[in-house]
């Protein structure tokens, strides 16, 4: 798929076509992959802008119509733009702040900064001023490249004093239809490092001050070739993932993992989420690999999904683990079983149960070529049962370099030769790897541990149930309680009967010891990633007053008189 004569070009893309050749085979890929060693890369420049021009390479399905954009034109328009925003001012390690939708001049701008040297950090529309404000401050940013309806939420925000809109003009900004007139070919001031940083991604906000991670030209572009596998992407796909700008797995699933392979990039782009025509989508643009959040299954499997004939290859889900009920669902109407991942904004993919595979129930699957994660126990020792980690010898390619600015963070996750990732799993005999939860979302209840998941995944089974999250409920007798916050399915209403009905459910379907014994039924506080904040319920339950809340019944409550 390309000519060039780069070294570092030679060695991805040999290691790249060896995980398409053993794609079904996961031992020998692990076996046979080798993180390249790169020396001077550009993704963009050496391997992008080599890619065949008549190709169609990024394909927009919005609510007027359809914008198609071939690699050759995708090329041509980055290279205005790198030239506009070198015009502009916009320096090798300048940081520019990206706040756009979906829309063509999100990939053009990535493109052009990445050509220029530039270092991009990408940011979602939903922002407030307050976040703006700590991106544009804590990220030291340059410039602005935003959609014009936005550019008021940076009135009163210092710094930053290249400011370019999309769209309709915005007094005080210039114009991103300038670059137009921009040449269309483009010429590197010097060579780009595979070390230079090109990402800095603030973490969702999980926590009170978000991360600021940062990854370089070979551990985002290069990195995601674990990505590759773990999506099956193959030359030619038409690769639909569901994900909004400014989050890491947008960059995984709609620009790198993609383009690594020259598949076409397929962007569903609707203001409303309409499972009828995502569906309709599927078919009429012949997707072959489709990757959604558990939301959006959840929504699709209510319509009926065996009247649509699809071309479908490969199905994935990405940012919780799926339920089995889910899972079975999909597979009884397209006989294709959805395969579950891992990865976070730190790395690329690593873990996934890879095409080919056995797929286990309810497990993520085992560690992807290039990665060789362990569970360490409280005494950092690798276990059966424990907190997901990386061995950093040798180091990963797909691994972030750190958090920038913050040394003591950065030194913290990559303690004791290992990155922590802060998330705790299980393994079984074949190497299956299960997702159990966050370190501080496993809680302890009359002396046993409980994974919220497990309990989430028997909930959400339940008929009136749409969403839910376990959290510890305190408690005199056993310190604490699970306790479920759920949001009801659409036209059901909160009711001591629909409250006693998933208690009882659970006591059917769970041990004693860990069964659900309080409800809730509340909003569930989410980051604007769409995790579940589980952290603010846990506080909200500490703090809570004596006594119930609205709409919360307790075990307590359902129990027959003797």
């Amino acid at each position: 798929m390309t000519t060039s004569t780069n070294p570092s070009v030679q060695a991805f893309l040999a290691e790249r076509d060896r995980i398409l050749a053993l794609r079904t085979d996961l031992e020998a890929a692990r076996a046979a992959f080798h993180w390249p060693e790169l020396d001077e890369f550009n993704w963009a420049l050496d391997y992008f802008d080599t890619l065949p021009a008549d190709q169609l390479g990024l394909w927009l399905v919005n609510a007027d119509g359809d914008d198609r954009v071939t690699f050759g034109e995708l090329r041509l328009r980055s290279n205005r733009v790198a030239n506009y925003l070198r015009a502009a001012g916009v320096r090798r390690g300048d940081r520019i702040l990206l706040l756009l939708p979906n829309c063509v001049p999100l990939w053009e701008t990535t493109l052009a900064a990445m050509k220029l040297g530039a270092v991009v950090i990408p940011a979602a529309t939903l922002l407030t001023p307050d976040d703006l404000r700590d991106r544009v401050d804590r990220g030291e940013v340059r410039a602005i490249v935003a959609a014009s309806e936005l550019a008021p939420r940076f009135a009163g925000i210092a710094g930053a004093d290249i400011r370019i809109g999309v769209g309709e003009p915005a007094t005080g900004w210039r114009a991103y239809a300038e670059a137009d007139g921009a040449a269309s070919t483009f010429t590197p001031d010097g060579p780009t490092r595979a070390s230079d940083p090109l990402l800095l991604y603030f973490t969702s906000g999980t926590t009170a001050r978000p991360k600021l991670v940062e990854h370089t030209h070979a551990s985002y572009p290069v990195g995601h070739l674990s990505t590759v596998y773990m999506l099956g992407l193959q030359p030619g796909d038409v690769h639909l993932n569901i994900s909004s700008p400014g989050w890491a797995k947008h960059a995984w699933s709609c620009l790198f993992a993609p383009w690594n392979v020259a598949a076409t990039v397929l962007i569903f782009n609707h203001a409303r989420f309409d499972p009828i025509k995502l569906l309709e989508t599927l078919v009429r643009c012949g997707v072959t690999s489709f990757c959604a959040p558990p939301t959006v299954w959840r929504m699709l499997i209510q319509t009926d999904l065996g009247a649509y004939r699809t071309r479908l290859r490969e199905l994935v889900g990405a940012g919780e683990p799926l339920n089995p009920e889910v899972i079975d669902r999909v597979r009884r109407a397209w006989g294709i079983t959805i395969r579950d991942g891992y990865g976070q904004t730190e790395t690329t993919a690593l873990v996934a149960n890879t095409p080919g595979q056995p797929v286990k129930p309810g497990s993520m699957g085992r560690p992807l070529p290039g990665y060789r994660v362990v569970l360490l126990d409280e005494d950092n020792q690798e276990a059966d049962e424990g907190e997901i980690a990386l061995d950093l010898s040798p180091r990963p390619l797909g691994l972030m370099t750190g958090y920038q600015d913050d040394p003591e963070r950065t030194a913290e996750v990559m303690r004791g030769g290992y990155y922590h990732t802060g998330d705790t799993a299980t393994r079984d005999a074949d190497g299956y790897i299960t997702y159990v939860g966050r370190t501080d979302d496993v809680f302890k209840s009359s002396d046993y541990r409980i994974s919220p998941f497990e309990l989430e995944s028997v909930l959400i089974e339940h008929a009136a149930v749409a969403e839910a999250a376990v959290v510890p409920s305190p408690d005199p007798m056993r310190l604490a309680v699970p306790k479920a916050f759920v949001i009801l399915r659409t036209g059901v209403e909160p009711s001591p009967e629909v409250a006693g009905s998933i208690l009882a459910y659970c006591r059917e379907r769970l041990a004693p010891f860990k069964r659900v014994r309080r409800v809730e039924f509340a909003d569930l506080p989410k980051t604007i990633s769409g995790k579940i904040r589980r952290v603010e319920l846990r506080t909200r339950e500490l703090q809570r007053p004596p006594g119930r809340r609205p709409n919360e019944w307790w075990e307590d409550d359902f129990r027959t008189p003797r």
